[in-house]
């Protein structure tokens, strides 16, 4: 029946004129805007339903590498139970924090930012811009008071919210020197304050990994360590050349940077000449050996998870062109790891193959490390819901609890240490299982059913989640 609407409804598109057309996808949108208005009414209802009940329980963003907590929403708003928040987030098929991010956009709005709040419900600002100026008044830096907010709140509801992101970041900072919220800093210059915030950074968007392999560096430095710097890279890439290679001059002041990272390098390019492709050869291929260069050590050590499939052909292994890269998540080039492996003193381990199927035990409660690794391998990430935390970083949690008593007293141990009762679990989701009712089950490796306080059931296997849906009455 409901294919049959669908070429129905399919039908009726393609008879429609242009000016038809414009003005149905028109109406789709402002439908589109109006649920997501009722999203952010029913999310603010939600966190009005789950009070902390102290302020040490409620919902707050950790920072990554620190103890410091921001809260979801800003001075003024009702602080909401840390607990609720993953229920309506594995409902609306989203993270734990894109829900918090929901909840704390819906409560911006509505308790410091009203008239932009009635805005998007009179259906005048679609909730996405709405949600965008919440977000900046929220995480201002230094935090913008009540009356702050407010100020931001006239300014942008004056145009209806159709303002850009320059915009609203400079109404945010007006804002701030408007309620001289900004406190002096200890390198603040009198006269014209260019001191005032060092802006020397270094920024590796690690995040974003090109197709190629390739990730963006930005920084501001110091003028002689940014003139040394352009130096030593000039200095290399000129080296690189002179040893032949046929590179750009831009791939190999690239490679220079890369050089330096690992005490510079360069000197092991060196020891050997370079192919007509810019890679170093070695004595076999006719490469100039330097054994008189001193065999410098690692400059740091960075472990690379990398997981390639690969196939016996006449007792040769073979792996796979592709592979994965456990510690971003990201697709892998089998030339790639090759190109790595040979441009820089390199160890390499490589180490038995796990059946990640098997159900592997150990006496007592800890965890021996070859089942910390086969559960890590098998589950990837956290296993909650929409969790995308990797596995490595996780708590191994026992499904079902170890009973630390159950063998002095003689009993049957419920909760042993098997593959087939641990799973990986973040550790904000490893407190939720713990005190709350939230609970689950591995139906077989890697698989998982939860159930969450309300009843809702969601299956979480290595391909994502989705919703268990209940069973529908039998007819009588």
């Amino acid at each position: 029946m409901s294919e049959a609407l669908a070429v129905i409804s399919e039908a009726e598109v393609d008879n429609l004129t242009a000016s038809a057309l414009l003005a149905s996808i028109r109406s789709e949108r402002d439908t589109e805007n109006a649920a997501a208005a009722r999203q952010l009414d029913i999310a603010a209802r939600w966190a009005d339903l789950h009070p902390p009940e102290s302020i040490h329980l409620a919902a707050a963003f950790t920072t990554p590498g620190s103890e410091h907590e921001e809260p979801i929403a800003g001075e003024g708003c009702p602080l909401v139970a840390e607990f609720c928040v993953a229920e309506l987030g594995a409902v609306l098929g989203i993270s734990t924090t894109a829900a918090k991010k929901l909840i704390g956009h819906a409560l911006e709005l509505r308790h410091r930012l009203p008239r932009l709040w009635h805005q998007v419900h009179a259906g005048m600002v679609p909730a996405w811009r709405a949600r965008s100026v919440a977000e900046a008044t929220i995480h201002s830096v230094p935090s913008l008071t009540r009356d702050a907010a407010s100020w931001v709140d006239d300014q942008v509801s004056a145009v209806a919210g159709r303002v850009g992101v320059a915009q609203l970041d400079r109404l945010v900072q007006e804002a701030i020197k408007r309620f001289q919220l900004a406190a002096p800093g200890p390198a603040a210059d009198p006269d014209d304050g260019y001191l005032y915030v060092d802006p020397r950074h270094v920024t590796v968007h690690d995040q974003d990994v090109h197709f190629a392999g390739t990730i963006h560096v930005e920084a501001d430095l110091d003028l002689a360590d940014g003139i040394d710097l352009d130096h030593a890279l000039a200095h290399d890439a000129a080296t690189q050349k002179a040893l032949g290679s046929t590179e750009t001059l831009d791939v190999r002041r690239a490679k220079a940077l890369g050089n330096l990272a690992r005490t510079q390098t360069a000197l092991d390019l060196a020891a050997t000449a370079f192919s007509s492709g810019g890679r170093v050869a070695d004595e076999e291929r006719g490469g100039v050996s330097r054994p008189d260069l001193p065999n410098l050590p690692a400059a740091r050590e960075v472990v690379l998870h990398a997981h390639f499939d690969a196939d016996m052909v006449e007792e040769t292994t073979v792996f796979g062109p592709t592979g994965r890269m456990e510690n971003r998540q990201k697709l892998l080039f089998l030339e790639q790891l090759q190109s790595w492996c040979g441009d820089s003193r390199t160890t390499i381990t490589v180490k038995p193959v796990i059946d990640l199927n098997q159900n592997l035990s150990a006496p007592g409660y800890e965890i021996p490390a070859r089942i910390r690794e086969q559960v890590i391998l098998r589950d990837r990430t956290c296993v909650f819901p929409h969790c995308t935390r990797p596995a490595r970083g996780c708590d191994i949690d026992h499904v079902t609890a170890y009973d630390h008593d159950a063998e002095a007293e003689g009993r049957y141990q419920p909760g042993p240490t098997q593959s087939d009762n641990l799973a990986c679990l973040c550790r904000s989701h490893h407190r939720l299982k713990t005190f709350t009712t939230w609970h689950y089950a591995m139906t077989q490796p890697g698989v998982f059913e939860w159930t969450s306080p309300h009843g809702h059931q969601f299956r979480r296997d290595r391909s994502g989640t989705s919703r268990i849906e209940p069973e529908p009455p039998a007819r009588p």
